[in-house]
């Protein structure tokens, strides 16, 4: 069996259900479980009407729920004619009612607490597998009953073993050839049946899961790109589509910056040792990227990817100097607060290392403050150069380098593995840099 996901632009409406449905129908003979995201801008205006519901504004809460209605009803009449059928008339009413009585509560509230916000959340998916479901005659399936989670509301973590059992029990009975089986990506649920979400992205992790936890012989995820490209092409127009990618490539693309896919995708399907292939729906003859632990480019450089605004925060204390401990004390500081590092450099005094924009600066630079001095830097961007022979290949960080010119390298980092060389710049310089980079990779590096 194969698993197909697409995102919120392949179900945007109901012309992209339609293609959406030819590739599902196409697919039969692989018996096919598809994995939808929400109607596009869907999850947006769940959001909205949640946070105005959390200001009081239960009218403009349910404005825009009614918005949500009249998309998801037009798309479904455009499918399936003015008169839906009896069984999606009452899913869609029920769903709406679930909707509009959670709204009413945050709005009487005027508290949205992380559980709500999930709930609220999860309907975008339930909507559109519905009417999906109902228009290629496929078997629907509660993702709830199957991804199980644990209970951090917002960004659950999986639990793999529970969703093998359970995928085995649930879906593996239901999926075979000559059948579609639809499920919902992103959501999930605790083992007392809270509805969770995985994060922003999560469908493509949802698809990997299923795969993995059913023995997948590929998970395709359907976009609107042609595979993964070289860089952004709408910075770099130039960018080329890859062919092939090697997992560890892929990953750390993912995770600097690349759009394509959700970073946490990779890993059940490296565990699962599955290949991962990334198509255009509108153009399902076109090129496609396969990512793959059997894969090994031996490429230099395969891709660029960027990241920003982040904040750089340069830690310094004499007492670095000839002293075992500092780096322990500095970093408990980080895991304490819960604050994620990506590069780090070091020099005899001094620590600089990068953090998320949105980082709560003021208690940590607080703390930090009372043993040592912290220069911050917001406003920067980390770009990843990605390949697999970054190490081995001579003279080419003093290639790299040259081609940035005057823009100025405030940071760099090589060394964690062995396919990543990442630079800190201004924000303002990203493009730039990216377009200079570029040339020099597409210039034929050996």
């Amino acid at each position: 069996m194969i698993v197909l996901k697409f995102g919120g632009s392949s179900v945007a409406d109901a012309a992209c259900m339609r293609q959406v449905a030819e590739l599902a129908k196409a697919a039969l003979p692989k018996a096919p479980l598809i994995v939808l995201s929400a109607m596009g801008k869907t999850t947006n205006g769940l959001f909205a009407a949640a946070k105005a519901a959390e200001a009081g504004n239960l009218e403009a809460a349910l404005e825009q729920q009614a918005l949500l209605v009249t998309a998801h009803r037009k798309a479904a009449m455009d499918l399936l004619g003015e008169t839906l059928p009896e069984e999606l008339d009452r899913a869609l009413t029920e769903l709406f009612g679930e909707l509009e009585l959670l709204l009413r509560g945050v709005a009487l509230l005027k508290e949205l607490s992380p559980r709500s916000m999930d709930a609220i959340a999860s309907l975008g998916e339930r909507l559109s597998t519905r009417i999906f479901a109902a228009f290629v005659g496929g078997t629907w399936v509660d993702a709830r009953t199957v991804l199980r989670t644990d209970n951090v509301f917002g960004e659950a973590t999986p639990q793999q073993e529970a969703i093998r059992i359970l995928s085995t029990q649930h879906l593996k009975p239901l999926v075979h050839a000559d059948r579609i089986v639809v499920t919902q990506g992103y959501i999930g649920a605790t083992e007392e049946g809270h509805t969770t979400t995985l994060g922003r992205g999560g469908s493509d992790y949802s698809a990997a899961l299923f795969g993995a936890a059913l023995g997948a012989k590929e998970v395709q995820i359907w976009t609107d790109v042609e595979g993964v490209l070289t860089c952004d092409p709408r910075i770099v127009p130039e960018a080329l589509p890859i062919t092939e990618l090697s997992f560890a490539e892929a990953a750390e693309l993912a995770a600097f910056g690349a759009k394509v896919l959700h970073p946490a995708t990779i890993q059940p399907a490296v565990e699962a040792r599955i290949p991962v292939t990334v198509r255009h729906t509108q153009k399902p003859d076109g090129r496609f990227t396969t990512i793959s632990a059997e894969v090994s480019t031996g490429r230099p450089i395969t891709a660029l990817a960027s990241r920003g605004p982040i904040t750089v925060l340069t830690v310094s204390s004499t007492r670095m100097l000839a002293q075992s401990g500092f780096l322990a004390r500095l970093f408990e500081v980080f895991g304490r607060r819960g604050v994620s590092v990506d590069l780090i450099a070091t020099a005899e005094v001094s620590v600089s290392l990068t953090v998320e924009a949105d980082v709560p600066l003021k208690p940590l630079i607080q703390e930090l403050s009372a043993f040592a001095k912290v220069e911050v830097h917001e406003g920067r961007a980390i770009i990843a150069a990605v390949g697999e022979r970054l190490k081995s290949t001579p003279g080419l960080g003093a290639l790299l380098l040259g081609a940035l010119g005057d823009i100025n390298v405030e940071m760099i980092s090589m060394g964690g593995n062995e396919i990543n060389l990442s630079i800190v710049v201004k924000v303002e310089s990203t493009n730039e840099a990216l377009r200079r980079l570029h040339r020099v990779l597409v210039g034929g590096i050996s």
